[in-house]
C-alpha cells in the first residue's frame, strides 16, 4: 500500500495536489482521501476524478487557477476627466489647421505638376516652331506668285518647268504690279479655324524688256530729275510702280531687265550694247543713265539687274526663293543678346562664370581700353582696387580734385624686371574715364 501511495503521489502534479488540499480544507470533517483503496481500478478512478471533475469554490472563496486580483479589488475605476470647451475647440482648430496644411500641400503639388506640364508643352512648341523655321521646311511654305502677263513672253516656260522640277509651289494670278513676281508664306501657327493669314514677302521682282526699260528711263529722266519739263505720255508707265511703292512702304522692288530683242546684243558685253542703244534712242550719255539708276536705287529703293534671257531670270527667282526660306532661321539666331560679343580668347573676350570668376580679368581689360595703358599698369590698378566700386569709393573719400586725379600716380608698376610709377597723366585719365559726365569728352 505504501508503494501504491508513492506512485500516486509521483504521478500527480503540484497544481493538482494544491487543488486536492484546497478541496479537503473546504470540506470540513473529510481529512482523509480514498487511501484505503486496494485495487488498481479504484486508484485509476480516483485519479480520473482528480483530473476531470471541476472544483467549485464556495461563495467568498477564490479558485487557485484564477489570476490574482490587484490590491483594493472591487473599487470602481476613476471616472474619465471631461474636456472643456476650450480644449475641444483647440483640438478642432488643430485638426482644421492640419487639414488646411494638407490641402495647401496638395494644391502646391498640383500647381507644380501643372507648371511642369506647361513648361514641357512650351518646350515642345518651341522645338516644333524651330523645326518649322528650318530652310528645308520653310521652303515648303513659300508660294511663288507669277503675273499672267509674264507667261506671254517667249521663254517664260523655263520658269514654270524649273519650279515644277524642284516641286516648289507656285500660282499664276494677277499681281498689284503688272509683270511682277511675288512670294507668299504660310504661317507656321494656324488659327483656331485651321487657316492662318498668309504673309506676303516684301521682295518683288519686276521683269521688263529692253524697250520697257527705255521707257522707264525716259519717264524717270523727265519727270523725276527734270521737273520743269512738260508731262509726256510715258509717265503712265512709271506711275503704277510709284503707286505700288506708296501703298506698300516696306516693299523692295528689283527690276530685272531682259533682252527680249536678240538683235540688240551683237557684242560680248551686253552693258556696252545697252548703253549704245539707249544713247542712240534717247540721246543720253553714260553719266545721265547712271544718274537715273542711282536715283531709282537711293530715292525709291529700286534695284536694277540686267539679265540675258529667261534662263537667268529663272536662276534669279530660284536664288531669291532660297534666300527667303533661310531668312526666318537667320532672324531667330540673330535675336541673341549682344550677338557681337563672342566667346574665346581670339576675340579678346573674357568669360565670366556664375561664381564670379573672371570679373577681375574683365576689370583689367576695361582699364586697358585706354590709350598707353599696358597690362602691367592695369594689373597694378586692379591689385590696389580689385573692383570699380572700390576705386569710386576711394575717389569719393578724397576732398580735392587734385588728390583724386593723382590717386593712382604713386602705384608701382613692375615690368621687365624694373619698377616705375603710373604717373599723374595716366592717373588723371583713369579718373576722368570713371567720373566724367560729358560723353563727348576726349580722354586723350
Amino acid at each position: 500500500m505504501s508503494v501504491l501511495r508513492r506512485a500516486k503521489t509521483w504521478e500527480i502534479s503540484d497544481s493538482e495536489e494544491s487543488d486536492a488540499e484546497t478541496q479537503s480544507d473546504l470540506n470540513s470533517g473529510d481529512n482523509s482521501r480514498t487511501a484505503t483503496v486496494s485495487t488498481d481500478s479504484a486508484d485509476s478512478q480516483s485519479c480520473n476524478k482528480l483530473h476531470l471533475s471541476p472544483i467549485k469554490p464556495e461563495a467568498g472563496q477564490t479558485s487557485a487557477l484564477s489570476p490574482p486580483r490587484p490590491a483594493g479589488r472591487g473599487t470602481p475605476s476613476p471616472a474619465r476627466k471631461r474636456r472643456t470647451k476650450e480644449e475641444i475647440e483647440a483640438d478642432r482648430q488643430a485638426a482644421r489647421e492640419r487639414r488646411e496644411a494638407r490641402d495647401r500641400q496638395r494644391a502646391a503639388r498640383a500647381q507644380e505638376k501643372e507648371e511642369r506640364k506647361q513648361e514641357q508643352q512650351r518646350r515642345r512648341e518651341a522645338a516644333e516652331n524651330l523645326k518649322s523655321l528650318r530652310p528645308e521646311n520653310c521652303l515648303r511654305c513659300l508660294t511663288v506668285c507669277i503675273d499672267p502677263a509674264l507667261l506671254q513672253q517667249d521663254g517664260s516656260d523655263v520658269l514654270l518647268d524649273t519650279l515644277t522640277t524642284f516641286d516648289w509651289r507656285f500660282s499664276i494670278e494677277s499681281q498689284q504690279l503688272p509683270h511682277s513676281i511675288t512670294w507668299t508664306r504660310d504661317p507656321p501657327q494656324q488659327g483656331e479655324d485651321g487657316k492662318g493669314s498668309v504673309v506676303e514677302e516684301e521682295q518683288v521682282l519686276l521683269v521688263l524688256g529692253l524697250t520697257d526699260f527705255m521707257d522707264l528711263v525716259v519717264s524717270v529722266k523727265k519727270q523725276m530729275l527734270d521737273c520743269d519739263d512738260e508731262e509726256t505720255g510715258v509717265e503712265s508707265f512709271v506711275s503704277p510702280i510709284l503707286e505700288f511703292l506708296n501703298r506698300g512702304a516696306r516693299k523692295v522692288v528689283t527690276v530685272l531687265v531682259t533682252d527680249s530683242q536678240p538683235d540688240y546684243r551683237t557684242n560680248a558685253s551686253g552693258m556696252q550694247v545697252l548703253d549704245e542703244t539707249l544713247q542712240s534712242k534717247l540721246g543720253m550719255e553714260n553719266v545721265e543713265i547712271e544718274e537715273v539708276l542711282v536715283y531709282l536705287q537711293l530715292s525709291k529703293n529700286i534695284s536694277l539687274v540686267f539679265l540675258d534671257g529667261w534662263q537667268e531670270v529663272t536662276n534669279h527667282v530660284c536664288a531669291v526663293t532660297k534666300a527667303l526660306s533661310k531668312r526666318p532661321f537667320k532672324l531667330l539666331t540673330e535675336r541673341a543678346e549682344l550677338p557681337f560679343c563672342v566667346d574665346g580668347s581670339w576675340a579678346s573676350g573674357v568669360r565670366v562664370e556664375r561664381d564670379g570668376s573672371g570679373l577681375i580679368q574683365v576689370w583689367s581689360r576695361q582699364i586697358q581700353q585706354l590709350n598707353r595703358v599696358s597690362p602691367a599698369v592695369a594689373s597694378a590698378v586692379t591689385a590696389a582696387y580689385p573692383s570699380p566700386q572700390l576705386l569710386l569709393q576711394a575717389y569719393q573719400s578724397l576732398g580735392s580734385e587734385e588728390d583724386r586725379k593723382g590717386l593712382l600716380s604713386g602705384l608701382l608698376v613692375k615690368s621687365g624686371g624694373k619698377e616705375r610709377r603710373i604717373g599723374p597723366e595716366i592717373s588723371a585719365r583713369v579718373y576722368r574715364c570713371f567720373t566724367v559726365q560729358n560723353p563727348q569728352l576726349v580722354l586723350d
